[in-house]
């Protein structure tokens, strides 16, 4: 049995690590279990929409939002936007909260994601850093 698949958890899924490289092995690195749906959620916020060209509806709107101005209607309009992206592409959790709040510079904004593994209810959080500039100019 490979090491990096955990049987214990079968539900959850296996899938390739991104981004996507041959290991030290020559084979590829995969992750599974609570760590694939932690990669996966990472992967929907981290795509553009109209990004994958055979799936343009994939991502997060958030990516449209990257030249505005850190207001709390821009960070509820974010919080928003992740919401509905995870909810349609991340069928393995329910969604508890969603939480944009200011990071170290007005600049940097962090989308705090609470949900819960639907098979067996463990709870589950990440912290996606996300960087817009602010919309006026100097």
């Amino acid at each position: 049995m490979r090491p990096d698949r955990d049987p214990s958890r079968p539900f959850l899924g296996t899938g390739f690590a991104f981004p996507i490289r041959v290991n030290g092995r020559g084979g590829l690195d995969w992750v599974s279990g609570e760590a694939a749906v932690q990669r996966s959620i990472w992967i929907i916020l981290a795509t553009a929409k109209g990004e994958l060209q055979m799936n343009p509806r994939f991502g997060c709107g958030i990516h449209d939002l990257v030249f505005t101005d850190n207001t709390p209607a821009n960070r509820a309009t974010i919080a928003h936007q992740v919401r509905a992206a995870l909810v349609e592409f991340e069928a393995r959790i329910d969604l508890l909260d969603v939480r944009v709040t200011e990071g170290e510079t007005p600049a940097t904004l962090l989308i705090e994601v609470d949900y819960r593994l639907r098979a067996n209810n463990a709870f589950g959080n990440m912290v996606y850093p996300f960087y817009v500039a602010e919309g006026r100019r100097s």
